[in-house]
């Protein structure tokens, strides 16, 4: 496997970690599961700080919806092939963020 490949494993590793945490974290704190919905609050604190939670939490809200919507509606597995990619992308990014800053703290080499 080369480096790159590793590398961009590591990445999505790391973003679906830290997803699911913020998700867990979320949900023990406010005991209701979060959504995409947090956005529509009202313009305020509360929307504006439910962005940056957003950015790093879709991709385990993302497959979660997915997964549900599946056993729930019966959607068709193109739909989840499709959400999976695009959950698996987003998580890479948000992974390599988070690698990116441990790297410049000086937390990993």
């Amino acid at each position: 496997m080369s480096p790159e490949a590793l590398n961009s494993f590591f990445a999505i590793l790391i973003g679906f970690a830290l997803a699911g945490a913020l998700t867990s974290g979320f949900q023990a704190f406010m005991e209701k599961p979060p959504g995409f919905g947090l956005l529509m609050q009202e313009a305020g604190a509360k929307a504006f700080a439910a962005v940056p939670f957003l950015v790093f939490a879709a991709p385990f809200i993302i497959m979660r919806n997915t997964v549900r919507g599946r056993m729930i509606e019966g959607r068709r597995v193109q739909f989840v092939a499709m959400a999976t990619v695009i959950a698996g992308f987003w998580s890479m990014m948000s992974g390599t963020f988070v690698l990116m800053l441990l790297e410049t703290a000086g937390l990993i080499a």
